[in-house]
């Protein structure tokens, strides 16, 4: 699993290294001192856990976790055990104290990992099944998304709007993550922050498609790509 370690304290950072890399279930691609150093690296470096300090100055643990993408599994590593609701509220897998042994450090790892498993075998029954929907958290609920329901999905920063026909709803997600998940015959991204069901669209000049009372504008690098998609 590809991992990152986020935590403010140089030593604390320093330990939790050495026990990552004695696990043969961790590759380290990352270690930062702040939420938002750690926010621009996963934008294009998707990671599979994220070893996360709660403390620290800026943007906290507990808020840095609302905000990652939510396939993205998290272990709470501090100073301070009252936290521990409060983890668990973010789904975080697991919840470290610090001094953080060995032993406890490895139970972790292997909570996470069979959880990880769980996850990706998840996704292939839905491949092979052929499945025709999927869910996403909304605050404390989970939605089902229907691909046919789908008009478009807007990115906004670290979140993303699913529209379909009948709602809209905001979910904790990057837009490039979302669009690996849905069918690349049926969605295309025409902006940078715009993937468009192609079957919904009803008309479309050069510079925009409209869907219904929506108009999305076509991005210039993606124009002459959206173009061959639609005449072939």
């Amino acid at each position: 699993m590809k991992c990152i370690i986020v935590d403010d304290e140089p030593i604390a950072r320093e330990g939790l290294e050495r026990l990552v890399r004695k696990s043969p279930m961790l590759e380290l691609v990352g270690n930062f001192e702040s939420a938002e150093s750690a926010t621009e690296y996963i934008k294009d470096n998707p990671v599979d856990l994220i070893f996360l300090d709660i403390e620290m100055p800026g943007t906290n643990g507990l808020d840095f976790a609302r905000k990652i993408p939510q396939q993205t599994l998290v272990v709470f590593t501090t100073a301070y055990s009252e936290y521990a609701l409060d983890s668990y509220e973010v789904n975080a897998t697991d919840y470290l104290v610090k001094p953080i042994e060995e032993e406890r450090f490895r139970k972790a790892v292997e909570k996470v990992s069979a959880y990880h498993t769980l996850l990706i075998n998840a996704e292939k029954e839905s491949v092979e099944a052929d499945v025709d929907f999927f869910f996403v958290k909304s605050e404390r609920r989970y939605f089902k998304i229907r691909y046919d329901d789908i008009l478009f999905i807007e990115g906004l920063k670290d979140y993303v709007i699913i529209q379909t026909e009948n709602r809209r709803i905001i979910t904790k997600m990057y837009l490039r993550t979302i669009h690996e998940l849905l069918p690349p015959s049926v969605f295309f991204r025409i902006n940078k922050s715009y993937v468009v069901n192609l079957e919904k669209i009803e008309s479309f000049d050069t510079n925009d498609v409209f869907i219904g009372k929506y108009e999305i504008g076509i991005g210039n690098t993606y124009k002459e790509d959206f173009c061959k998609r639609l005449m072939t």
